[in-house]
């Protein structure tokens, strides 16, 4: 099993920054996905898998840490900026500083299903659900669940209309 595992005819830039895991999770980049310039792709803060489902895009500036894992779908398009961030720091301590705490338990990772569109600058938490063929506008901040064909935004994020 590759810690990394690009399909030959996905796409993905040289300016793109993408650093395998060191402790066996794996990132895979399936066909015909772009990876655009400036994006990061980084295994910490968790013990999940990133995937990267066929004909999906990761624009520039987006920033995806494995943490607890990220499962992107077919046909996603994840605007500028977006960041995927399945992990939150312990911090239930005070004679040790956050950075020494370790991780809090998972709370699912984050699944993002087929069809989707994530707005530019929108972050997305772990345990954050985004169903089949829905849209989350720019800027937005998910924690929850996402109904497929529903278009939601803001933070606190709110349904603003079904899709059509």
């Amino acid at each position: 099993m590759n810690a990394l595992e690009i399909h030959p005819d996905a796409v993905v830039s040289h300016d793109a920054r993408i650093y395998p895991s060191t402790r066996g999770t794996r990132i895979v980049i399936r066909a015909h996905a772009h990876i655009e310039p400036f994006a990061l792709i980084r295994c910490v803060g968790g013990e999940g898998d990133v995937e990267i489902g066929e004909n999906s895009y990761v624009n520039p500036y987006c920033v995806l840490y494995s943490g607890n894992g990220i499962r992107v779908g077919r046909d996603v398009l994840l605007a500028p900026g977006v960041q995927l961030v399945p992990a939150n720091h312990a911090f239930e301590r005070r004679d040790l500083p956050i950075r020494l705490q370790g991780f809090r338990a998972s709370q699912g990772g984050v699944e993002i299903d087929d069809d989707a569109w994530v707005g530019a600058g929108t972050i997305v938490l772990d345990g954050a659900r985004i169903g089949r063929g829905a849209i989350v506008g720019a800027g937005s901040v998910v924690t929850g669940v996402v109904p497929a064909y529903e278009i939601w935004a803001g933070n606190p994020l709110r349904k603003i209309k079904d899709r059509p």
